[in-house]
């Protein structure tokens, strides 16, 4: 029988293969994913990347050599073989976007409008309630997402980018935004996220588009294992469904104790289910609800929600400074990842199943709607952490 490492060369030697399909090699266990590496390198073979925690090697294949891929799958050595999917963010379309940073910006100007400090989606979720007691100081939050620009409402702890190896800023606005509802500073009168003091990494595995490959997800995953992330936020989505690569990164990262908070998807009440990450039981799902606590016509239903949180008109952080307003499950998710925060550094060595058991029991049920549509219902961070009821300006909307 040929080698694992003879038919991936097989596969990726001929010149169809260099602009072809990238593929997903899992190997079985570490010996075997070592030995594909040094004989890959010895025949000259370059791979697009290699994964030692998950055992994956990313290459380019030629999709004609149909029996070769057959015969690689059948391997005795191989646990699978993939394509490297694409994922996308889940805010909204921009011309959707930018009607309601419009409408939003109009709020903003009238004189009697004006917003306060705490925006009313950190409100709604009870998270200054918490404050007192903690704001989550030092806990490790990492965005996986399209980078982190510099903002002076944001403090960057570190970062990756998955993608080129080079700078983690954000170039397309999605992860700025993400990072400042789940943890802006509230300096000199700026808006609040969650959790105020947790400690912000950016992984950039999404690019200028919001969309991203499969393996650079996992390598940020395993960026995180490695550097003991306590959370990890994903507001993005697989195109096509289910990666088992991705599904076993997730599971890693769960098996260490980092909490994982995924967005629910943008595809209304008719769609068939959640969205992967959000689908794996290894993740907290997050659905969006509305400043009327509606959840938004947008939000994807599914049995494994965990919670509900604001994700309609949110404004927040943009890099280069300033605030913007979007809307998606994208924006719901960092709610429950500054929660998360929060819940670690009120109970350090909780756990992310800890963490879920939490948040479930504390949500309010929004009346209308089953549990397909919020899980166990609003975000409520008060109950969860144990503090005392917010005063009557937190139960009211407020900015």
């Amino acid at each position: 029988m040929p080698s694992a490492a003879n038919l991936i060369a097989g596969c990726s030697s001929t010149p169809a293969a260099k602009s072809g399909e990238r593929m997903l090699i899992r190997f079985v266990h570490r010996k075997h994913y070592e030995a594909c590496l040094t004989e890959l390198k010895a025949s000259g073979v370059h791979s697009v990347k290699c994964l030692p925690y998950s055992r994956l090697i990313c290459v380019h294949v030629d999709p004609a050599r149909k029996q070769a891929l057959a015969a690689l799958r059948r391997h005795p050595h191989v646990h699978s073989v993939e394509p490297d999917g694409r994922a996308a963010a889940h805010d909204l379309p921009s011309s959707v976007r930018s009607r309601h940073s419009r409408s939003a910006s109009a709020r903003a100007a009238h004189p009697q409008k004006r917003r306060s400090q705490i925006p009313w989606n950190v409100c709604r979720v009870q998270a200054p309630a918490v404050w007192p007691i903690t704001k989550g100081a030092c806990v490790k939050i990492a965005i996986l997402d399209t980078g982190i620009g510099p903002n002076p409402d944001l403090r960057v702890a570190g970062g990756v980018n998955t993608i080129t190896g080079g700078s983690y800023r954000d170039d397309n606005g999605h992860g700025t935004h993400v990072a400042g509802i789940a943890a802006a500073r509230g300096a000199k009168c700026h808006p609040f996220g969650v959790a105020p003091r947790a400690a912000l990494y950016a992984v950039k595995v999404l690019d200028a588009t919001g969309s991203g490959y499969v393996s650079d997800i996992i390598e940020g995953i395993e960026w995180c294992i490695r550097n003991r992330m306590q959370v990890i936020n994903m507001s993005f989505g697989l195109f096509g469904g289910e990666s088992p690569a991705l599904h076993a990164a997730v599971r890693q990262a769960y098996k260490r104790g980092i909490a994982l908070v995924a967005s629910a998807g943008n595809n209304g009440p008719f769609n068939p289910g959640l969205d992967a990450p959000a689908s794996y039981p290894q993740t907290m799902a997050v659905a969006a609800s509305t400043r009327s606590n509606r959840i938004a016509p947008f939000s994807s239903r599914g049995k494994r929600i965990l919670v509900a949180a604001p994700g309609n008109l949110i404004r927040s952080t943009k890099p280069g400074g300033g605030y913007a307003v979007m809307s998606g499950t994208s924006m719901a998710a960092p709610h429950v990842a500054g929660g998360a925060a929060l819940l670690l550094a009120r109970y350090p060595g909780i756990g992310p199943k800890g963490i879920a058991c939490k948040l479930r029991r504390a949500a309010r049920v929004l009346p209308g709607y089953g549990p397909r549509a919020q899980g166990a219902g609003l975000l409520q961070l008060a109950r969860a952490a144990g503090a005392r009821k917010p005063c009557g300006k937190h139960k009211r909307p407020c900015g």
